[in-house]
């Protein structure tokens, strides 16, 4: 039998906002699993045990670039330490100039990025030199370069904390805008089911297998009514499947919506900054009253 910490239990309560209690016999029922308890938790408490799946805690903005002819677009999601920061002009400056770089250059990858040339000097140079000036730690986090089989739209919420680019091909742009707008509000993992990972539908088998056994359903129903949960889960996580956020019916999803002005999706990137980034929580009496004591024990 695994030891379930302190630690383990405040996590899974990060993750799922269930009860303290309800964490740590969670936890003792899977042995310790941390994906198995957040299950467990779910069949349990439904909804309730789902709130975190994508908390925003790190600070910094989303920039954009796309091309004049748009065909050619990137996101980027830069860091720093305190949304004071995020505001700051040469923050800002810094992190479009990375993104139309990161359009123009095509870098392998985020650790590329750095030697890409900026200002008479290289990408890194510069944020090195940022860091000293604002005093503040500077990272730039990840990227997505789109070479659209249509045009690229964006969309910025947020103070720039949500930043969405969509290609769209056919339609007009005010499809595209209405799209962007509503994937940074919807938030869909894919595009459609093949690009949901299958470890995500497994999961939400095994937890409808569970909840309708403790229902009490048949268990010639069991299957299909899994399935039937499944099908509503796609349906909420992918583009296609979700309803569309202006439908003045309430109806219409995205693939309709499409299909009805005679256009695709190629591809869609959402950023959300600090997405699966956990801030660092201090407790300042605790850290006051652990200075006191070093002060002490140094007498």
């Amino acid at each position: 039998m695994a030891a379930i910490t302190a630690s383990m239990v405040a996590e899974l309560r990060g993750k799922t906002d269930a009860p303290m209690m309800e964490c740590k016999k969670a936890l003792t029922e899977a042995d310790g699993d941390m994906v198995k308890a957040e299950e467990i938790l779910r069949v349990k408490l439904g909804n309730k045990a789902s709130k975190a799946a994508a908390r925003v805690t790190a600070e910094g903005i989303v920039g954009t670039y796309i091309s004049a002819d748009g065909k050619l677009a990137a996101l980027v999601e830069v860091n720093c330490e305190t949304d004071f920061v995020a505001k700051n002009d040469d923050f800002l400056a810094f992190t479009k100039s990375v993104a139309e770089l990161v359009a123009i250059q095509n870098p392998a990858d985020v650790a590329a990025v750095g030697s890409l040339a900026l200002d008479g000097s290289t990408v890194e140079a510069v944020r090195t030199a940022l860091v000293g000036k604002i005093g503040e730690n500077l990272s730039i986090r990840r990227f997505q370069r789109i070479e659209a089989q249509g045009k690229v739209a964006s969309y910025i919420h947020g103070g720039a904390k949500i930043g969405v680019l969509v290609d769209l091909v056919g339609g007009e742009e005010a499809l595209a805008k209405d799209i962007a707008m509503h994937i940074a509000a919807s938030k869909p993992k894919s595009l459609d089911a093949s690009g949901v990972d299958a470890a995500l539908i497994d999961s939400e088998r095994r937890v409808a297998i569970e909840k309708a056994k403790e229902a009490g359903k048949p268990e010639a129903m069991i299957e299909k009514i899994a399935e039937g949960s499944v099908q509503k889960f796609l349906r909420d996580v992918t583009l296609l499947g979700q309803v569309f956020v202006k439908a003045e019916d309430g109806k219409q999803t995205i693939e309709q919506l499409l299909k009805s002005k005679s256009a695709s999706i190629a591809s869609f990137s959402l950023f959300i900054v600090g997405e699966g980034i956990e801030k660092k929580v201090t407790d300042f009496a605790a850290e006051v009253a652990a200075q006191a004591a070093a002060a002490a024990q140094a007498r």
